[in-house]
């Protein structure tokens, strides 16, 4: 007998759970009923054990993917290194420096210091988001019909979009805040930091106010940077999703008639067109900030 039909809040929820992996106790209840009788390193077959999984779980898909675009990125971007030639270049070597040209124009545009690890950073920055980024752009339904396939589980949990999962998102952005930390003690040594964190803007007698105020724009830096990629491409994904439900309703209705079947493949069309200048500009403003943000790390205000 085939499988009953998921609804629409069952779909939009399958879509957006990550294939979490981690450690269950013992005695645990499973949702199918299944008592262990051990502690358990195991894949979350529900919302409520990734949930009940606490911290330390891992979501899988998010390293995964995350993992394979980086080594992607790396392996094409050596290719073309390696196959450089100041003759003719290669549209593969046209497109690499017209992006490095843009990093480098970047870099000199908003960073005002001399570190030989911004434009690397910059670069890694943005194409590694974007790749990231674009992996919304593939048809919603494709990689985790896949990746159940290969699995043999057909309620495979499976995101394909990393910066959809806030786990990836804060980790990029803590790695960016640690680097501002390290480089504002290294440029302005401690006393100069701690010096900025309480003295600024109204002077020493503003001690605890000057305290807050810098210290909530200082934490604030790694959060916006975070929620902002992570709320735009969480959005984009739920329109992806809500597209893909409409068009299951429409065929469902309207058998034969082919009429809303292509005004759902136009939506779909027109939202990805939309949706890659969302997918290139967060990736943009996730590098822009990084490169503002150590441009301030290595400034000495008085």
């Amino acid at each position: 007998m085939a499988a009953e039909a998921p609804t629409s809040t069952e779909y939009i929820k399958h879509h957006l759970q990550n294939l979490t992996y981690g450690k269950l106790p013992a005695g645990y209840q499973r949702h199918d009923g299944e008592t262990l009788q051990a502690e358990t390193w195991t894949l979350a077959h529900s919302p409520a054990e990734a949930k009940d999984m606490g911290f330390m779980a891992f979501n899988v898909d998010t390293l995964g993917v995350s993992l394979v675009l980086g080594v992607l990125f790396l392996f094409l971007f050596r290719r073309v290194a390696k196959s450089a030639s100041t003759a003719v270049p290669t549209g593969g070597q046209n497109f690499v420096e017209w992006i490095i040209e843009f990093i480098d124009s970047s870099v000199r545009g908003s960073f005002t210091g001399r570190n030989s690890m911004v434009a690397p950073l910059a670069l890694t920055i943005f194409i590694w988001i974007f790749m990231m980024n674009f992996m919304d752009l593939v048809p919603i339904d494709w990689l985790p019909k896949l990746a159940a396939w290969l699995s043999g589980d057909p309620h495979l949990f499976f995101k394909v979009v990393p910066t959809t999962d806030p786990n990836a998102t804060f980790g990029m952005s803590i790695s960016v805040f640690l680097l501002v930390l390290y480089y504002s003690v290294k440029m302005k040594g401690v006393g100069g930091f701690v010096g900025e964190l309480t003295l600024q803007p109204f002077g020493k007698f503003g001690l605890p106010f000057n305290l807050f105020l810098e210290g909530v724009n200082l934490i604030a830096k790694p959060v916006s940077l975070a929620l902002r990629l992570f709320g735009n491409m969480y959005a984009g994904e739920m329109i992806f999703i809500l597209i893909a439900l409409m068009g299951g309703a429409w065929a469902g209705f309207s058998v034969g008639n082919a009429t809303l079947f292509g005004s759902q493949i136009l939506l779909s069309l027109g939202w990805g067109i939309f949706h890659i200048l969302i997918v290139t500009l967060q990736a943009f403003i996730f590098m822009t900030l990084t490169i503002v943000y150590l441009d301030m790390a290595h400034q000495e205000h008085h």
